[in-house]
């Protein structure tokens, strides 16, 4: 069984603003992120307990915190990795031209994209999808509702109200604008390229 730790930041807690403050970035990965980290070994270790007892009245629940809180803690720390104090702009390379293959262009991408982030209760993502083999765009609620089986995540985007109504109030669109401000799209490209040596 592996015991899961909170990655630490790729950067500074001030180092987002201002499109996501000091106060949030803390709140948010030592809080928050956290949580998850707590949750998933305390459900995994209830599952061990089970086993090894042969009692398993609690093993559905168990798996469902499973699920809830590893969806939870891996999506967090690619939400932490894919943004940076240098990020913006827009995607290039193979990642650009396989957005415009299969989106019709970028512009079309990131109109789908905030729609999903405007209306999810949990996160907007991009994946690549490997039966598909190609790149879709995600709403997901919680962390793993409306999910996709075998789908990758490349970008993702926290839209629990606790990423931003300190800093935007209700304006969740503020957000997002503010988010695409401090995009790494370097990471994404390398999550993408990750699909491409895996599954093409």
């Amino acid at each position: 069984m592996t015991d899961h730790e909170l990655p630490e930041l790729p950067y500074d807690y001030d180092a987002l603003e201002p499109a996501i403050s000091e106060q949030v970035v803390t709140w948010h990965h030592d809080t928050h992120h956290q949580g998850y980290v707590n949750g998933l070994n305390g459900a995994e270790e209830e599952l061990a307990e089970n086993r090894e007892n042969g009692d398993f009245e609690s093993t559905p629940a168990a798996m469902e915190n499973v699920t809830h809180n590893g969806s939870g803690h891996y999506l967090h720390t690619l939400f932490w990795e894919n943004m940076s104090p240098d990020g913006g702009g827009e995607p290039e390379g193979e990642l650009a031209d396989r957005i415009e293959e299969d989106f019709g262009s970028y512009e079309a991408w990131k109109g789908e994209f905030e729609a999903a982030a405007s209306a999810a209760g949990g996160w907007a993502l991009l994946v690549y999808d490997p039966v598909a083999k190609q790149l879709r765009n995600l709403k997901v609620d919680r962390h793993d509702l409306h999910a996709l089986w075998g789908a990758h995540p490349i970008l993702a985007c926290d839209v629990w109200e606790h990423s931003y109504y300190y800093d935007y109030g209700p304006d969740r669109g503020e957000f997002i604008d503010g988010f695409f401000d401090v995009v790494d799209w370097n990471k994404a490209a390398d999550e993408y390229e990750k699909c491409l040596d895996h599954f093409e």
